[in-house]
């Protein structure tokens, strides 16, 4: 694998795990470590790693709680069904489960949570990359299944979050999520 197939790989990993659970005080360690450059990218990293620096275990299972999970439900809901049809467990979860399966992709039986939530989505993607499913897979099945179950759907929820007062450790998150989103997108076009 090249490097920036490992570079975009490791991205999807790291949204995957901020999206996942909420950062306990490991991963919030590892947060505060990361430096960017000055570009659009590297500002919103090192927001990420300044916000990671300023936020406590605690604040982040809170924010955590407040933006994803919630009493009844969060304030977004960081799946793909919801995003695109306004109702959990519709049509493209479906449509996500029938192009898993000859990809080699099984559904976590610890997980509770339905196969188009986004840490999910950005897992899947890493492994197209770096084969964890099996072989890498190509460029034209990666671009198709971030077609289809990702770019769809992801830019809108990365971007309303990024926007959301509530957001201190997250709101950095989106902005990541959102501008490598367009990378994804804009490189599967060339």
């Amino acid at each position: 694998m090249d490097e920036a197939d490992q570079l975009r790989a490791g991205m999807y990993r790291l949204l995957a795990r901020l999206f996942a659970r909420a950062p306990d005080s490991a991963f919030l360690s590892s947060l505060a470590a990361l430096a960017g450059d000055e570009t659009e990218m590297g500002q919103a990293i090192s927001a990420l790693a300044a916000a990671a620096r300023e936020t406590t275990p605690e604040a982040a299972s809170d924010e955590y709680q407040l933006l994803f999970v919630g009493i009844s439900r969060g304030l977004l809901l960081p799946y793909g069904s919801y995003y695109l049809t306004g109702f959990l467990h519709e049509k493209p979860l479906a449509r996500l489960r029938t192009d898993m399966e000859p990809l080699g992709i099984a559904r976590n039986p610890e997980v509770k949570e339905p196969e188009d939530h986004i840490a999910a989505l950005m897992e899947m993607m890493a492994g197209l990359i770096d084969g964890s499913f099996g072989a890498p897979q190509p460029l034209s099945v990666q671009s198709e299944f971030f077609a289809q179950h990702v770019g769809s759907w992801a830019p809108h929820f990365f971007a309303d979050l990024e926007e959301l007062p509530q957001a201190r450790l997250y709101a950095p998150a989106g902005r990541i999520g959102r501008l490598f989103m367009a990378i994804e997108a804009a490189a599967f076009e060339m």
